[in-house]
């Protein structure tokens, strides 16, 4: 591993502002940036006249592993892609088939720019060890449900206990990871487990994450059930602790985003899941922000989006707000970078030479529309000063040997699925 700052000559950096700044800069371990006078002490000078520099993607929610079931149940609605692809397949897993999904997730999201994931799947430990030799940043969600599963088979009370003790501080950790409690949903948690997580998030101040209001149907079956809907029920039985992660979020009401802001919490825009399970309701961003909502932006899984590329993601959001509401302004390039990289104190490179940068306009004016729109390569990545992709290569795994790992995983897994 290597510290301290590089200098950037030469070339273009997308401040966080989303403001195209061209000349040479240093990049220094603790995420910040300044202009490079050549003197420096420097780990490192690097010619940038082929790079375009930014922030990296951030990730807000993730099942890393079930890239093992990408293309799995194509053309299913969500809960008969559940009942009927997903969790008969699960009942199978092992923590070697989440430890070659991880590493192949991840992979694929260093590839394409992005730093950090919050993610909720199984086995939690493998998890975040992949995480943790990767050199990303992640927070590591381990599923809560009352039904078994293949990291708890005795159901919820298994899964609290575990992982509180992952949550121990005698726990061996990365500084970058951090692990949390991913309570699924209000249809498969019941009202006492949903408690038991709340109290276990402040009791150990760990990141609490859940499904919310991700279709119709769930949100009628909780107003059936509750006389409430999921974010209302939620918080009338005091479950939100501070920034508590809101995957989806694309059925709710102005009242239950008012309730979101006033807890603090993220909610995740999953822009191309959300599509490709026809959910039918999307979030609204203009409506979340009016009301003061932290949005952030995620890919859900590969099994529900078949890619974890975070510009990707981008792009899918800025275009699908912008139908939705009927309105080309929102969602800009600056905001929706902003939206994409939001906390991100890492760096990374894009090939300015990729033929889909180009024309750079005026002052770099281009460049930034470009990269959301049209895409680019990624040529480096640095997380806290270490380079963990550097020229086109990933260096803290190997994406060969990554591939190969998860397709003898899926042949042996799934057989002829």
């Amino acid at each position: 591993m290597d510290s301290g700052s590089r200098r950037i000559t030469n070339t273009w950096l997308i401040d966080d502002n989303g403001v195209a700044n061209k000349g040479d800069f240093l990049l220094n371990q603790d995420g910040t940036f300044s202009s490079s006078s050549g003197d420096e002490d420097v780990v490192e000078t690097i010619d940038g006249s082929k790079r375009l520099v930014t922030r990296s993607l951030q990730n807000w929610h993730t099942h890393m592993a079930m890239v093992l079931n990408k293309s799995m149940g194509e053309g299913l609605p969500l809960m008969e892609w559940l009942e009927a692809s997903i969790f008969p397949v699960e009942k199978r897993l092992t923590k070697k088939f989440v430890e070659h999904g991880t590493r192949a997730a991840i992979a694929e999201m260093i590839a394409t720019g992005t730093t950090f994931a919050c993610d909720m799947y199984f086995h939690p430990e493998v998890v975040g060890g992949v995480v943790a030799e990767s050199g990303i940043r992640g927070k590591v969600c381990g599923p809560i449900t009352d039904f078994p599963t293949p990291s708890y088979p005795e159901g919820a009370g298994q899964a609290l206990k575990n992982i509180e003790n992952l949550l121990s501080k005698d726990s061996p950790r990365s500084d970058r990871v951090e692990y949390g409690i991913g309570t699924h949903s209000v249809y498969t948690c019941s009202e006492e487990t949903l408690l038991k997580a709340s109290e276990l998030s402040q009791k150990s101040e760990c990141t609490l994450s859940i499904h919310t209001s991700e279709t119709r149907g769930e949100v009628a079956e909780c107003y059936d059930k509750h006389g409430m809907y999921p974010v209302e029920y939620l918080d009338s039985i005091d479950f939100f602790t501070e920034g508590t992660v809101c995957a989806h979020c694309g059925w709710v009401t102005k009242k239950e985003m008012r309730i979101l802001a006033g807890h603090g919490a993220h909610a995740v825009h999953c822009p191309t899941s959300n599509q490709k399970l026809a959910c039918g309701g999307t979030m609204s961003y203009p409506a979340m922000t009016e009301a003061g909502v932290d949005v952030r932006l995620g890919t859900d899984g590969a099994a529900s989006n078949n890619s974890l590329d975070m510009r990707a993601e981008a792009k899918a959001a800025s275009l699908v707000q912008r139908h939705d509401h009927w309105d080309a302004r929102i969602l800009g390039p600056e905001e929706t970078w902003s939206l994409a990289t939001k906390g991100s104190k890492d760096w990374v490179t894009w090939d300015l030479s990729d033929i889909r940068m180009r024309p750079w306009g005026k002052g770099g004016r281009r460049l930034l529309p470009n990269l959301i729109y049209s895409g680019a390569r990624v040529l480096d990545v640095f997380v806290d000063g270490e380079e963990i992709r550097r020229d086109g290569v990933t260096l803290t795994l190997d994406e060969g040997k990554a591939s190969q790992d998860l397709e003898s995983s899926v042949e042996d897994y799934y057989g002829e699925l």
